[in-house]
């Protein structure tokens, strides 16, 4: 009978590897995609970036042409004042010529603050960059690790199912059906220790008279709380 129990105490512990192995199959897949997310995030702050800084060149370039166009008319305005022959025609033209230099001074000051934030920008930008190719590097080592587990898995976990339907194959029938009912029922866990008058599986105090016999490993016992297999663990100081 010992033998049986020590059979189903295995049979249990096999059936909590597979579990985790299973867990594992379905959360690696998720990390990875994780990652795949976060990468494809921070590559498309960089291209934003990239986009923003593009952005103020053109912006820059843009104002500069018309900064340039803008001199060019006010040359234009002044040489017209020679030929202008009224007072009217004068004030006239330099009226123009006083509205073309505060929209060049209006364009000078924005070229400013473009240039200004084409340095932040770009700053900025080589910072990401560096960011970025160092996360990429990290991400990818990640995945590495995360892949090669992902593939190893099943491997594993053949021999795991070899090895449990072995263990199966040595317990008796009504010992490996009562089993199985029980670990239905019980979210996995059909087999726990008892330790000191404690059932492991539910934390309740188990009778003296009961603790005594399973200590003999004479017949299979149930929690009388939560009906699980129960096994008396040797441990030191067991009462």
């Amino acid at each position: 009978m010992k033998e049986q129990i020590l059979l189903l105490v295995e049979l249990q512990n096999i059936d909590l590897e597979i579990e985790k192995f299973m867990l594992r199959k379905v959360d690696l897949p998720k990390k990875i995609i994780r990652l795949d997310e976060k990468l494809k995030a921070v590559e498309v702050e960089l291209a934003e970036s990239g986009q923003r800084l593009d952005k103020l060149k053109a912006d820059h370039k843009a104002k500069e042409t018309a900064l340039k166009n803008g001199i060019e008319n006010s040359k234009k305005a002044k040489s017209r004042l020679l030929e202008v022959k009224t007072n009217k025609e004068y004030e006239a033209t330099l009226k123009e010529i006083d509205a073309i230099n505060e929209k060049s001074s209006g364009i000078e000051d924005e070229i400013i603050h473009i240039l200004e934030e084409i340095d932040r920008v770009s700053e900025d930008l080589k910072v990401k960059e560096s960011e970025t190719t160092s996360y990429h590097s990290k991400c990818e080592n990640e995945k590495g690790k995360l892949e090669k587990e992902l593939s190893s898995i099943g491997s594993a976990l053949d021999d795991v199912l070899q090895k449990r339907n072995k263990i199966r194959s040595g317990i008796k029938a009504k010992f490996l059906k009562k089993f199985d009912i029980i670990r239905d029922r019980k979210n996995g866990r059909a087999v726990v220790p008892a330790r000191k008058e404690i059932c492991y599986g539910c934390h309740m105090n188990i009778p003296p008279q009961m603790y005594n016999e399973l200590q003999k490993n004479e017949r299979l016992i149930l929690c009388p709380h939560c009906e699980r297999i129960i096994y008396w663990e040797d441990r030191d100081n067991d009462a």
